[in-house]
């Protein structure tokens, strides 16, 4: 069976902190690949978010990882139902791909709203789930069910918000993303044009 993380996002753009921590997450957790699953578009969210079009995310995702070992860029969300669950998703890859098994890769901080999420205690019941340090977002490791686990990864002060307000002010972000994204990163964000499917 391929041990195989799920890191679920928006992507909204895919950034170096995403690609050093899943680089940790697959040697810490001993998974074999990490699917990037590229979230689509919430259809219940207002028109006027600044979240690109879903290929788009796609594309920058798939060039950022295109020479990072084990780590894909997956579009298997762009053809579920929408909303897309996690549940439906983690069910649905499951029955499509029987020689894998799926790990669900979160933040510490949506571990904290985990009781929310759509069927959380048959995620919980059904697939193993590793929690990475958020800044702000303490977990009490005693408290966990035994088919999760918090592991040590560092904290990555890198986030796509602050990528496309340094975009929209003309602030350098070099530093922040892959060479073979930052030009388009910086054409596809650069104007609203691009906000649409």
């Amino acid at each position: 069976m391929i041990k195989t993380g799920i890191f679920g996002g928006s992507f909204n753009p895919i950034h170096n902190g995403h690609i050093a921590l899943a680089k940790h997450i697959l040697s810490l957790a001993g998974l074999d690949e990490i699917w990037f699953v590229v979230s689509p578009q919430n259809p219940f969210k207002s028109t006027d978010s600044d979240l690109l079009a879903d290929h788009f995310r796609l594309e920058l995702t798939r060039l950022a990882l295109a020479d990072k070992p084990h780590l894909v860029a997956n579009d298997y969300e762009f053809h579920l139902p929408k909303p897309s669950y996690m549940w439906h998703t983690l069910q649905a890859m499951s029955y499509d791909y029987p020689n894998r098994t799926f790990t669900l890769l979160i933040g510490a901080d949506n571990w904290m709203r985990f009781s929310h999420w759509y069927h959380a205690d048959d995620i919980i019941a059904h697939y193993p789930i590793v929690i990475y340090p958020r800044q702000g977002a303490p977990i009490d490791t005693a408290t966990l069910p035994p088919s999760v686990h918090l592991i040590n990864t560092p904290l990555y002060n890198i986030s796509s918000t602050e990528i496309r307000r340094r975009i929209r002010t003309g602030t350098p972000v070099d530093t922040l993303l892959p060479p073979s994204i930052l030009r388009k990163v910086q054409k596809y964000y650069h104007s609203n044009t691009k906000f649409s499917s």
